[in-house]
């Protein structure tokens, strides 16, 4: 298993790359370097919002078919909106749940390159 972040523009380039860009830099540096015997990517969110790292992991494995297995380590991607929601506090359990249930189900579309942006406001 590798754990890398994806192929974005550094923070001090002032720069921003589309998701499609990132997507296509991401694999094409995977496939120059990862062996096919490896059997998975599990990305870092490397300072992305969950929105855009669901995004660029959705972009990604619908380049495939793959030789790996590409999915988060689910760290921001996974649980930054959940623990927003919730708050620490009683009274947001029910959100948090709800806001971990979306972004479960977003990212698990977005491993089989099934996600949309578009899904963000209907999920919700």
């Amino acid at each position: 298993m590798l754990k890398p972040n994806m192929v974005v523009p550094g923070k001090k380039s002032g720069q921003k790359a589309s998701p499609e860009l990132v997507a296509e830099a991401t694999v094409r540096t995977l496939k120059r370097q990862v062996p096919c015997a490896v059997p998975g990517v599990a990305f870092l969110s490397g300072g992305q919002s969950p929105t855009e790292a669901t995004l660029h992991l959705s972009l990604m494995n619908a380049l495939g078919p793959l030789p790996w297995t590409l999915t988060f380590s689910y760290g921001r991607a996974l649980q930054e909106n959940a623990l927003n929601a919730w708050g620490g506090k009683s009274t947001g359990y029910s959100g948090g749940q709800q806001a971990l249930f979306m972004r479960a189900k977003l990212n698990g579309l977005a491993a089989v390159g099934a996600y949309k942006a578009s899904m963000e406001s209907s999920a919700a």
